[in-house]
């Protein structure tokens, strides 16, 4: 009996698929899938439009005063020019606005809190903050710390404002994408890509270093500053803040991390408050690790541990060595001074300790530095005693100074002492700090007293001098 072959079942099942589908087929639109409706839509695309319209553009105006002397320009020699300028001086005086642009992002929609670079602000008289949309307001400054070139800004709408999602500099990968997005030379919402170069970058100026920057090679103009440094995500992971003069693809933002706890002290309090735990250290040199039997040991020594401060409360004693903080080696008073500068008043910090061969962690709440703590810290670090200025004193020493504080008592061992400094002679500043009274000189001691130097305005009669002073 001949043998019946059956049919393929498999070609059998695909036509039929085919069809069933082929009917269906020949009503789908195929630009209904997203992918297909626009396959050029790639991460960093969709990264941008999601936060161009949370960056601003911010421009401010300060009137600078310039000489004027209406024989210049006619080819008059420049020591006739300056003996002219002695009589045309001040009534010549003219008044210029300049403008200086710089962007900024949008950290709080509904209170229209802008984060940007202090830089961007300084010595602004006016600020005018520009959306992508085109509305324009006028803003204040809520507040702004030079130590870290950071300003709040704070603007009125009527209506919330979009804003930025929050990101995470902790983790960040050397190579990963991101994206800069500000308005270099005017050229409103400019992105151009790039990588992380590398991270924890020390930055300096002409005055002064900034510390665990992240470095990348996205194209950072002037007028990038203050804009956001973003993850492929779109998430805000820096603040764009400088470029290296000379070489190309260099560019520096502040770690977002770095950033909201000043932000928060900024809005909270105007300016940001260091944290204390009430401890002096010192760096362990190699004689000083064997007397401690801690050759193998690399920290910091605690020098002094204030009785009523918070890391002695915690159990921190004179001579204990830090390992690490908050899981941070430290390894140095730099790497210590470092890391406290990162908190805030009022967080628990895990802080490692060794002692007699034994290391063990503790946890100590960091506070806000005593006022009542200011003076005697001051004559620890300056060696000097000060008095608010009275009608007394003035008399006493012939203080031509209308305001500041009157040097009282020197130790005769102090930098100041040293150089020439003396009872009567009056501090009018502190850094950047202006200074009227002791409640000022407290608060300038208090926020300056983590700094290896700083520069203090002295004057005695009529004369002022400025002295840098190693602490």
């Amino acid at each position: 009996m001949p043998k019946i072959k059956s049919p393929n079942n498999n070609k059998l099942i695909v036509s039929l698929v085919a069809v069933l589908i082929f009917p269906i087929m020949l009503f789908v639109n195929p630009t209904d899938n997203p992918a297909a409706e626009n396959p050029r839509e790639s991460p960093v695309v969709m990264a941008v439009k999601k936060v161009s319209p949370v960056v601003v553009n911010i421009s401010s105006e300060f009137e600078v005063r310039k000489r004027s002397n209406p024989f210049s320009g006619f080819g008059m020699d420049p020591s006739f020019e300056n003996f002219f300028n002695d009589f045309f001086d001040p009534g010549f005086n003219r008044r210029y606005k300049r403008s200086s642009l710089g962007s900024g992002v949008i950290i709080d929609g509904k209170r229209g809190f802008i984060l940007t670079n202090q830089h961007v602000i300084l010595k602004s008289k006016t600020i005018t903050v520009g959306l992508k949309d085109g509305r324009e307001f006028k803003a204040q400054i809520v507040g702004a710390d030079p130590d870290s070139d950071l300003a709040v800004l704070r603007i009125s709408s009527p209506k919330p404002l979009p804003d930025i999602t929050m990101g995470d500099s902790s983790n960040l990968m050397i190579g990963e994408t991101v994206i800069a997005i500000g308005n270099p030379f005017g050229f409103s919402n400019t992105v151009t890509t790039g990588v992380i170069s590398a991270t924890n970058r020390s930055v300096r100026t002409d005055d002064m270093v900034y510390h665990d920057f992240i470095q990348t090679d996205a194209s950072i103009n002037p007028g990038n500053s203050g804009g956001p440094l973003l993850n492929i995500n779109g998430e805000l992971i820096g603040i764009n803040t400088a470029i290296y003069a000379k070489a190309q693809g260099i560019g520096f933002a502040i770690p977002i991390n770095t950033a909201k706890r000043i932000v928060s002290d900024l809005i909270r309090y105007g300016e940001v408050i260091p944290a204390w735990i009430g401890i002096t250290v010192q760096d362990i040199d190699a004689d000083l690790a064997r007397y401690l039997k801690a050759s193998s040991i690399r920290g910091v020594l605690v020098k002094k541990a204030e009785k009523s401060g918070p890391a002695s409360k915690a159990g921190i004693r004179d001579g204990d060595i830090i390992l690490s903080f908050k899981n941070r080696d430290i390894t140095s008073e730099k790497d210590f001074h470092r890391a406290m500068i990162a908190h805030s008043a009022g967080e628990k910090i895990d802080i490692t300790i060794w002692r007699n061969g034994k290391i063990k962690t503790v946890s100590v709440k960091t506070s806000i530095f005593p006022k009542e703590l200011a003076l005697d810290l001051a004559y620890e670090l300056l060696g000097i005693s000060v008095e608010n200025l009275s009608a007394k004193n003035r008399y006493k020493y012939k203080a031509m100074a209308k305001q500041g504080v009157l040097i009282s008592n020197l130790n005769r061992q102090s930098y100041l002492a040293n150089i020439g400094a003396r009872p009567g002679d009056v501090i009018r500043q502190i850094d950047d700090m202006t200074i009227k009274n002791i409640k000022d000189f407290e608060k300038a001691i208090i926020k300056n007293r983590l700094k290896k130097s700083l520069v203090i305005v002295l004057q005695r009669g009529n004369q002022l001098y400025n002295i840098p002073v190693k602490l």
